[in-house]
């Protein structure tokens, strides 16, 4: 006789889980990170969303859930980071030679991407920063994901569809 595996969506289970792995979850990230807050933050968001998802993820599968999730959210994190530093470095160059009004400009602009690469499904956000970010051709991403040319392909056209929708179409990215 088999036995039923415990439910995350029941709050003792939940809880059991969130003691035993919040804080080695957390110095996981800490170290990749170097940022206690930081990887506060993203631990805690990742068991978050191991709550709303509690009935489509089982027991036995919440600590691969959580240790992969947080690294996704700590990864997707430096890929924006790496985003805004460009576009920091981008408008540092060229200070000298701006007005104040560009500069503004540059700044609204940079909080629309910003906004609009994190409301890309997460999907296509990981193909998008792979693929712009990190130079990572189409064949590389879909090695790294495990899924196929094809589908990374159309990943990036929904991913570009949806910014250019969001950030108008005179953008080229």
């Amino acid at each position: 006789m088999s036995e039923k595996e415990p439910s995350i969506c029941e709050e003792k289970n939940y809880n059991q889980l969130f003691r035993k792995f919040y804080e080695p979850v957390t110095k996981f990230i800490y170290y990749k990170c170097g940022d206690l807050q930081q990887a506060e933050d993203i631990v805690q968001n990742v068991f978050v969303k191991l709550w709303k998802l509690c009935a489509t993820i089982t027991f036995s599968k919440a600590k691969s859930y959580i240790y992969t999730a947080s690294n996704n959210s700590f990864l997707n994190e430096v890929a924006h980071q790496k985003v805004v530093l460009k576009h920091q470095k981008t408008v540092s160059d060229h200070a000298d030679y701006e007005s104040p009004d560009f500069l503004i400009e540059i700044d609204e602009f940079r909080e629309k991407l910003k906004t609009a690469i994190s409301a890309l499904a997460v999907k296509e956000r990981e193909v998008f920063l792979l693929s712009r970010v990190e130079n990572k051709t189409y064949k590389e991403i879909a090695e790294i994901t495990g899924l196929t040319v094809k589908a990374i392909e159309r990943r990036m056209s929904k991913a570009l569809k949806e910014l250019r929708a969001l950030l108008g179409k005179e953008i080229k990215i």
